[in-house]
């Protein structure tokens, strides 16, 4: 998956925020699989993937609905942030233990 940005988190949270609660860890889990794989294939192949676009997470969920961008006191809105900011990390410390030949 290509780095991060803030709109990046933004796009995915407005995604969560238009699901139930009960299934939003496993959107998520699938937007940040597909933005994965299509970095993979915009490595392989030079273009962006015809579904999840360019490898980036707002190109995976873009192609999901999603609810407008609430202000930051949105009690709901913030808990998707959060569910963003827990999964990168957690997908990150992963990696690194995977590179560190550690499970």
């Amino acid at each position: 998956m290509r780095a991060v940005l803030h709109g990046d988190v933004v796009a995915a949270a407005c995604v969560l925020l238009a699901l139930p609660d009960t299934l939003r860890a496993k959107r998520l889990d699938r937007m940040l699989d597909e933005a994965a794989a299509a970095d993979l294939y915009r490595k392989k192949t030079g273009k962006g993937h015809p579904a999840w676009g360019n490898g980036s997470l707002m190109a995976a969920a873009l192609h999901y609905p999603a609810r407008a961008e609430p202000f930051l006191d949105d009690v709901d809105y913030c808990r998707c942030m959060a569910l963003v900011f827990e999964a990168l990390v957690e997908r990150r410390c992963r990696a690194r233990a995977i590179s560190h030949g550690r499970r």
